[in-house]
């Protein structure tokens, strides 16, 4: 019963309630012509009560019948789709794309590096727009080039794991000493763990936090050492700022990154160039700007990261500097004109117990823990070092040529005895050409101003005749520690070493590479090298191979 029914019925009852007790007033006085024209209009207003009642019922139960026949229609009735018409609002599903494993653009064939110049939150959240993700309770959840990624669904907040391990494996022929000389450690089959990173990184916004452990090393594996730890700040166009313990970048070599290098390793003078006052871990503050033809970069540096915990003599810290400015003078299509300079000065080295000194020494380009060759002997009495040097390459088409150049001043501070100690120089030198058979070659990278490594067209996949991407190289090397007599105390002299390299590059997809690389090497003698191993100078062979997986 609807409530304006139950109304009815109410009223209807009340204006019977009326009526009687008039009824009984008025049966007084039968005769009075008032209470005879009240009752009729009483009776009259009774029979349209009446009437309103017998309506509403019947209007009650013709509702009640139409919904009866709605609910049996739409529980046992087919039903029926009606299309929207073209001006309604559409729905819209996001569709998951599968895995693309070919062709790719060349931009996007780039093999996957964790290391990098820090993404600015404008390209972080281009970047992430490009990814399919997974929503989940307002953060986003990708895989960005494999590499896990965490974010707010504004992309303000954002942490990732990204992985660079490196497995070499191989050992040298033909390195015996000669009568009267050391053995030395030359293994002829070993393996090690050159680098295992783990790449965390935090984001806010334009701030950027990142911190990574080593498991690798160039020598022996076994230990753990810190990659680096820095705070970024990304907000000024095409520049980065950073601070804390970081690899600022003055060759080009170095600036292409450790896992798109052409060999296993770095040219020896890079090697020592980059450590006087930058390589791994260094504190540093400072940054780079890049547009799309150049590029510049200044930090001011300190000591490295475990400095102080190997050596707790050290009284005084190294301070230094690091800067580069590099270009491209002419660009098309085919071809990459690229030249530019890099600098970098220690003001003072550290200072321990054996007061200000260094002595330079590198392997013969091959990471497997051998004894080390070269040598300046122990220069002691710094009071400064420097190196500075040009940077040039050419590319055309799949083929690219390169080279750089440095030259190391060492300053003395004082007099021994009645003899000045003199001021040194060195120097040292390489060039590469490198060749891309399968996929696309190497192109250059503005944002690093350095070549990266070829690009992967289309996955290894035998079946469709499809496998990766394939690359040569060759490399002649030369570092010449050798300036004067006895620069390394009475009887130590510096030496130089040469080094000739092949070598070649698959990678199967974007996050594997295969390398295997072949060196000869000539090392003239130095009473500097211990246990007697170069008295007579060394040559020899090795053949290296490497197992890549990075995103």
């Amino acid at each position: 019963m609807t409530p304006f029914f139950r109304s009815g019925i109410v009223a209807f009852g009340a204006v019977s309630s009326v009526m009687l007790s008039c009824g009984t007033a008025m049966a007084a006085d039968s005769s009075s012509a008032e209470v005879l024209a009240l009752r009729r209009e009483m009776d009259a207003m009774r029979r349209e009560m009446l009437g309103e009642i017998r309506h509403l019922k019947a209007q009650i139960g013709q509702n009640a019948h139409v919904a009866s026949q709605d609910h049996a229609a739409h529980k046992h009735g087919p039903r029926r789709l009606i299309a929207a018409d073209p001006t309604d609002p559409q729905p819209t599903f996001r569709e998951v794309q599968p895995p693309s494993h070919g062709p790719r653009t060349v931009a996007d064939s780039r093999i996957a590096l964790p290391e990098g110049p820090a993404q600015s939150w404008r390209e972080f959240k281009a970047a992430s727009a490009k990814e399919e993700t997974v929503d989940i309770g307002g953060m986003k959840i990708g895989f960005p080039k494999g590499r896990p990624t965490i974010s707010s669904d504004d992309h303000a907040y954002a942490f990732s794991v990204g992985l660079l391990a490196q497995e070499d494996i191989g050992g040298f022929m033909g390195v015996g000493p000669r009568a009267g000389e050391g053995k030395g450690n030359f293994n002829p089959l070993t393996q090690n763990a050159r680098r295992l990173r783990l790449y965390f990184s935090w984001r806010y916004k334009d701030w950027v936090v990142n911190v990574t452990p080593d498991f690798g090393s160039s020598k022996y594996d076994g230990s753990v050492s810190l990659f680096e730890a820095n705070l970024n700040y990304t907000g000024l166009r095409n520049t980065t700022l950073t601070v804390g313990y970081f690899q600022p970048r003055m060759e080009e070599e170095s600036a292409e990154r450790s896992g798109a290098f052409e060999f296993l390793e770095r040219p020896t003078i890079v090697d020592l160039v980059r450590n006087l006052a930058g390589g791994v871990g260094r504190f540093s503050i400072g940054g780079e700007h890049y547009e799309k033809r150049w590029l510049v970069a200044g930090y001011f540096t300190g000591q490295k990261y475990g400095d102080r915990g190997s050596d707790n003599t050290i009284v005084d810290s190294q301070t230094g500097a690091v800067v580069r400015a590099a270009g491209r003078p002419y660009v098309s299509k085919n071809i990459d004109v690229f030249v530019g300079a890099g600098a970098t000065t220690a003001f003072k080295v550290n200072e321990n117990s054996k007061g200000r000194q260094i002595t330079f020494s590198d392997n013969m380009e091959v990471p497997l823990g051998e004894t080390n060759l070269l040598t300046s002997g122990a220069l002691t009495n710094i009071a400064q070092i420097w190196a500075a040097g040009p940077q040039a390459a050419f590319r055309w088409k799949q083929f690219l040529l390169k080279g750089e150049y440095y030259h190391i001043g060492v300053q003395r501070s004082h007099n021994v005895g009645a003899s000045t100690l003199p001021s040194l120089g060195f120097d040292g030198w390489y060039v590469s050409a490198n060749y891309t058979l399968l996929g696309h070659g190497r192109a250059f990278n503005p944002k690093i101003a350095a070549f990266t490594a070829p690009g992967v067209d289309y996955d290894f996949d035998p079946r469709n005749n499809h496998w990766g991407a394939l690359e040569l190289s060759g490399r002649w090397s030369v570092t010449d520690l050798a300036d004067v007599e006895n620069q390394g105390g009475t009887g130590i002299n510096g030496n130089k070493q040469t080094v000739w390299m092949g070598g070649v590059n698959w990678y199967p997809n974007q996050h594997v590479r295969v390398m295997l690389d072949y060196a000869y090497f000539t090392v003239s003698r130095s009473k500097g090298v211990s246990g007697n191993v170069n008295l007579f100078g060394r040559n020899g062979n090795a053949v290296v191979g490497r197992f890549q997986v990075s995103f």
